[in-house]
């Protein structure tokens, strides 16, 4: 029984009682996704926290580097006096790297990475199960890489935070796997809806991310979105409430705007492409490099601060170190130069790649969101300076080049909508968004940042039992009337000796035996007949009645296969005798266990192929 059947069982109820116990039921299931949800908002809340005094004794005591906030966001320890030193900015990446990479390594290596990735790998193939000491080796590896100047994201480790608590909480409280994945989810949901003050979004995620297919798994979304509020209330109780970016109320008035919103379509799809490229190519430059893992992230940060060094100067305030966010929201206050946001991009895919793809932890959907808006604000700029009646608002085209590059490199189009919407508390521009993270996400499906996304539920091992029994139920015998093989069956009081020769001119292995009239009455296998044929002293005493049971297991054209599989399953045989609906006296055939599985591989293929 699923955990959606759990909840909403007592409305279907007519048992006084038992509407008791189900209600007490459903009870337990809503505690549960509260915790998960209360967790992950404390688990948000420290992470934001330790974030800022990361940044705090990291870039702004060490270097004099203080990356501007996004406008939702304020900073929780005042500046210091430290003058800015470049120099120091170009190695601090790499000391981050040195004891991000020391404590993965030590103590938790599937810690390393963007977490979001190790969640969803859960999901499909670990049965939800994710180490207690991962969510706290992921934080504070997190904190070290990207407040030293790494660039990465929030969500990676706040995902896997709350999945981790979810995972702890499932397994305690000794729930089958399948409702373990999806209080693991709840947990996802509800540690990106916080961090991103996007609890929708973060509910919709969770569910969407699992698959590279438009598919959502849809048993997480209401625990998902239960554990997201919570968290998020949690959260905003802290450090207040609002969106994270603050914009102009961008209208979408023009219908010829939908011309250029597709230039940028295009855009952030050959710009996404080049980032999973990149990100992956430097990643398996890395996994293969001949040296301790623990210092990888040591060269990736020196790569990254190199990176940031070049930016010091004219740049410096839309660097591509630490988070971004406060470069874009100087794009959406149009005052970025087009040049600017173009290298703010391109630096963003390269130190994220090289920040995160040597081992050093944390998300990509920061980075991403960061790369899209500086590539939208580029391309509005550039259609404004060209067509300015038709482009009125180039900060519009960074909202929704936010949405549009997310969704094609995660495979995300519908949650990533929602996020950025709810990010920048921008509702008006979504039938552009719609236009380009649809577009975005056709044109670049096949390829993701997610490398654990599985195709669809069909191709997801947390599916696999679930799917056989469906497509098996969906199946009838008569379906397979063409696989039903002709057999010969033998006369109740044939001698034995008679049917040897018989038996030495067929192929047959089951025998069903009739009587006078032609009715089933039993059958046997070749199996059986062994005690007798090497006993000649017997043979004119048997007839073939002797050898067969009369409890015989049969199908019908009617019966699905689901329940033939278990028959065959169940007795430990290979065939089935297939009669008649209205007579189980008339045998029409024999139906083996291979073709029943020969049947099921052909729809599964079938499925795949249609997708």
């Amino acid at each position: 029984m699923t955990i959606l059947s759990r909840i909403f069982k007592p409305l279907k109820s007519e048992n006084g009682k038992k509407r008791s116990s189900d209600l007490a039921n459903a009870g337990k299931w809503m505690s549960y996704f509260v915790l998960i949800g209360l967790i992950a908002g404390l688990g948000s809340v420290l992470f934001h926290y330790l974030c800022d005094l990361g940044m705090h004794y990291f870039l702004d005591l060490l270097a004099g580097f203080r990356p501007d906030s996004p406008a939702g966001e304020h900073r929780l320890f005042p500046a210091t006096q430290t003058p800015f030193n470049k120099w120091m900015l170009l190695v601090l990446p790499a000391l981050g790297g040195i004891l991000s990479g020391f404590l993965v390594y030590t103590f938790a290596p599937e810690a390393e990475g963007h977490g979001t990735d190790a969640a969803i790998d859960a999901y499909h193939n670990k049965g939800g199960v994710i180490r207690a000491r991962v969510p706290l080796i992921k934080t504070i590896a997190s904190v070290l890489t990207l407040t030293s100047g790494g660039s990465g994201g929030r969500e990676g480790p706040i995902a896997q935070i709350g999945a981790g608590f979810g995972s702890f909480l499932a397994t305690r409280m000794k729930v089958s796997d399948r409702e373990r994945r999806i209080m693991m989810a709840a947990g996802i949901g509800a540690g990106v809806g916080s961090i991103f003050r996007a609890p929708l979004a973060g509910a919709l995620f969770a569910a969407e991310v699992l698959y590279r297919d438009p598919e959502f798994e849809s048993e997480v979304i209401i625990p998902a979105g239960i554990s997201s509020v919570i968290a998020y209330c949690v959260f905003c109780l802290v450090y207040g409430w609002g969106s994270l970016f603050h914009s102009q109320d961008f209208l979408f008035r023009n219908p010829l705007e939908l011309g250029p919103y597709l230039v940028l379509a295009f855009v952030i799809v050959l710009a996404g492409i080049f980032y999973i490229k990149a990100f992956y190519g430097i990643t398996h430059f890395f996994q293969k490099l001949k040296m301790p893992n623990a210092l990888k992230p040591a060269l990736g940060g020196l790569c990254t601060g190199i990176i940031g060094f070049l930016f010091c100067g004219s740049l410096i305030h839309v660097s591509p170190l630490a988070f971004g966010y406060g470069a874009i929201q100087k794009a959406l206050d149009n005052e970025v130069a087009i040049g600017a946001l173009l290298a703010l991009a391109l630096g963003k895919i390269l130190t994220t790649s090289f920040s995160i793809g040597s081992g050093g932890s944390g998300g990509v959907f920061g980075p991403s969101v960061v790369i899209g808006g500086a590539l939208g604000g580029a391309v509005g700029k550039f259609f404004h300076s060209v067509m300015p009646q038709v482009v009125t608002e180039p900060g519009a085209f960074v909202i929704v080049g936010m949405a549009g590059f997310f969704a094609a490199v995660s495979n995300t189009p519908i949650s990533t909508i929602i996020f950025v919407s709810e990010m920048t508390n921008s509702y008006h521009l979504l039938l552009p968004s719609l236009l380009v993270c649809a577009v975005a996400y056709l044109m670049a499906q096949k390829w993701s940042i997610f490398e654990n996304q599985v195709k669809s539920k069909v191709d997801s091992a947390a599916h696999a039992g679930e799917f056989m029994v469906d497509i098996l139920q969906k199946i009838k015998v008569r379906d397979l009337m063409d696989l039903v093989r002709p057999v010969t069956p033998v006369a109740k009081d044939m001698p034995f000796s008679k049917f040897k020769i018989f038996f030495s001119k067929t192929k047959q292995h089951y025998f069903p035996v009739n009587d006078e009239d032609g009715r089933l009455v039993g059958i046997f296998s070749s199996t059986d007949i062994r005690s007798v044929i090497f006993s000649q002293e017997i043979e004119p005493l048997i007839v073939m009645m002797d050898l067969a049971t009369t409890d015989i297991i049969v199908t019908t054209p009617m019966e699905d296969l689901n329940s033939v599989l278990q028959k065959l399953t169940t007795r430990n045989i290979d065939s089935l005798p297939v009669v008649k609906d209205e007579d189980h006296g008339i045998l029409l055939g024999m139906l083996d266990r291979r073709a029943v599985i020969a049947n099921y591989n052909r729809q599964i293929e079938r499925l795949k192929s249609n997708k």
